[in-house]
């Protein structure tokens, strides 16, 4: 069933998600996916996304508590969680963590096409040779009980609403915007953040 929808992301909860693993670049990161799922239920669009955690993301007392927050603050304005975004902390690593795979499943309880998206380093780090339009994540879909990788590099079932995206994600990196983002830890660490 998750395997036939496609998924589009809009441009700030993409920049936010990528901007977020670049601020912690020596760390795992994790965010959730905001958005809906068309009438149809062709199509999930990923409208918004909030950063989460960047130490210690598998700690379950804090997740909880931005679950919550995140699912009351967004619900009252037409947003579901309908995904969870996850950078491994190694460069090298293209691995979906157990962490992920363990939240993702909690989230398709609620949202069955639930999307994992993991940031790919290799694309990313190719970025700025290429003219490459398509985001810098691989997309995952739960199928009966295990996540699967959707598609190739050239597959479009995850694509970026804004087409200009990437561009401005240059742009953004080279003037360190990533300074800006803001996760959860920060917030528990400084709540005027």
């Amino acid at each position: 069933m998750s395997g036939e929808s496609r998924y589009e992301i809009h441009q700030n909860a993409y920049l936010k998600l990528v901007l977020h693993a670049l601020k912690h670049r020596t760390s795992a990161v994790n965010g959730v996916l905001l958005g809906r799922s068309s009438a149809d239920g062709a199509t999930v669009e990923i409208v918004d996304s909030v950063p989460l955690f960047h130490s210690q993301i598998g700690l379950l007392p804090p997740l909880e508590i931005a679950l919550i927050m995140i699912e009351e603050y967004y619900g009252e304005k037409g947003s579901s969680i309908v995904g969870y975004f996850h950078a491994n902390e190694r460069y090298d690593d293209f691995e979906l963590a157990s962490v992920a795979k363990n939240i993702g499943d909690h989230i398709t309880r609620y949202f069955p096409q639930a999307a994992l998206l993991l940031l790919d380093n290799k694309r990313l780090e190719d970025l700025p040779k290429g003219k490459d339009r398509s985001p810098v994540m691989q997309l995952y879909t739960k199928d009966a009980s295990s996540w699967k990788l959707l598609g190739s590099k050239g597959s479009n079932q995850l694509t970026v609403k804004q087409p200009s995206a990437n561009t401005v994600l240059l742009d953004y990196i080279s003037s360190g915007k990533w300074k800006d983002i803001v996760d959860f830890d920060d917030h528990l660490d400084d709540i005027s953040k």
